[in-house]
């Protein structure tokens, strides 16, 4: 995405979907990036639990700062997949990424996600997806 953690969080800031849920990168760099975002009512579902589109938004943006790191700013995710492993119920949700493979246009990276909960930090979620280099002077 860019050079500096400072700049990540600048670009965090501007997507309207990451202020509403609150979203905050602490790691960037060197082919991995690190989402956090504090749990609040209003983003668990009807048994209490995180929802699925939160836990799937943080994923998906930290594979893709991830791949910004290898790629420069100019990507989107071009698809991933993601597998929920246990109820996230605690203080705030963790997303961590590493790239793990790149091309001149795509990157290939993993993400796992935590919960920090009243046991201690569970993993909760695990994803797998790539973000690809778009024109930004192509696109309609």
């Amino acid at each position: 995405m860019s050079d500096t953690l400072d700049d990540a969080a600048a670009i965090l800031a501007a997507q309207p979907f990451s202020a509403l849920v609150g979203a905050r990168i602490t790691e960037f760099g060197g082919g991995s990036a690190t989402l956090e975002i504090p749990i609040r009512p209003d983003l668990l579902q009807q048994h209490g639990f995180v929802h699925g589109g939160v836990l799937s938004y943080a994923a998906d943006n930290a594979l893709t700062f991830a791949a910004g790191t290898v790629l420069g700013a100019s990507i989107v995710t071009a698809g991933f997949t993601i597998a929920y492993l246990r109820p996230a119920v605690g203080t705030t949700l963790r997303a961590t990424a590493t790239a793990v493979g790149s091309g001149s246009r795509q990157v290939l990276c993993r993400c796992e996600v935590y919960v920090d909960g009243p046991n201690g930090t569970t993993l909760c979620a695990a994803a797998q997806g790539s973000a690809s280099v778009i024109d930004l002077d192509r696109t309609p």
